[in-house]
C-alpha cells in the first residue's frame, strides 16, 4: 500500500489530507444524526400541540423548556416570542439547518477536487514518463507503460474519495431536506393553532412581557 501511494507521486498527499477530511466529516456527521435520532420525542411534540390547542400557552412552554428535541427547541422558542412568532420560526429553524448542514458543503468540495487532483496527478506522471523517453534513460515501452500505469494511481485514488464522499452526501442533503418539511410542518402547525386562539394568545402576550 505504502508503495502504491509513493508511485502516485506528490498529488497523493494532497488527495490523502482530502480522503481523511472527508472521512472525519462523513463519521462527525453520522454520530450527530445518530444523536439526533435519539433526541427526538414525537409524544412530546404531540403535547405540546395538545396544551396550544387548548389555550395553556404557559403549560406548552413548561413541557418543552427542557427536551433536547431539535423540532421541540423550534417550538420552544416560537413559544418563547410570541409576539413575532413567524420571524422567531423562522430563525429557529435556520438554526438547526445549520447545525445539520454543517460539514455538507466539505464534502461537495472534496467531491469536486479529489478527481481533479487525481487528473492532475495522471498529468504530471505522463510528463515525467515522456521525459525519461525523451532522454533515452530508459527502454521506451517500459517508460510509456510504466510510467502511465503509475500516473494512473493518483486518478484512481482521487476517484475513489470522490465516491466514498458522494453517498454520504446525497444522504445528508436528503436528511437535511426531509428536517426542513419537518420544522415547516410542525411550525405552520403552531401558527394555525396560535391563530384559531385569539384570546388565549393575547392573554399569553399580556402575561409574558420579559419573554419578549
Amino acid at each position: 500500500m505504502f508503495l502504491l501511494f509513493a508511485k502516485g507521486g506528490p498529488v497523493m498527499w494532497p488527495l490523502l489530507v482530502a480522503s481523511l477530511l472527508g472521512m472525519t466529516v462523513v463519521l462527525e456527521r453520522i454520530l450527530f444524526i445518530v444523536r439526533q435520532k435519539r433526541s427526538e420525542n414525537p409524544e412530546l411534540r404531540k403535547k405540546i400541540f395538545f396544551c396550544v390547542e387548548a389555550g395553556d400557552m404557559e403549560q406548552a412552554l413548561q413541557k418543552g423548556l427542557d427536551s433536547k428535541d431539535w423540532i421541540v427547541q423550534m417550538l420552544v422558542e416560537g413559544l418563547q416570542h410570541p409576539a413575532s412568532l413567524q420571524t422567531t420560526l423562522l430563525s429557529a429553524a435556520s438554526d438547526q439547518l445549520k447545525k445539520i448542514n454543517r460539514g455538507i458543503s466539505v464534502l461537495d468540495t472534496i467531491i469536486t477536487l479529489a478527481p481533479l487532483l487525481g487528473l492532475l496527478g495522471t498529468v504530471t506522471g505522463m510528463i515525467g514518463a515522456f521525459g525519461l523517453l525523451g532522454a533515452q534513460e530508459l527502454d521506451a515501452p517500459s517508460a510509456i507503460t510504466g510510467g502511465i500505469a503509475e500516473a494512473l494511481i493518483a486518478t484512481a485514488f482521487g476517484l475513489g474519495t470522490a465516491i466514498f464522499c458522494l453517498i454520504p452526501f446525497n444522504g445528508l442533503n436528503s436528511y437535511s431536506e426531509n428536517a426542513r418539511h419537518e420544522m415547516e410542518q410542525a411550525g405552520s402547525t403552531l401558527e394555525v393553532l396560535i391563530a384559531k386562539l385569539p384570546k388565549a394568545k393575547e392573554s399569553f402576550y399580556e402575561n409574558t412581557p420579559s419573554l419578549h
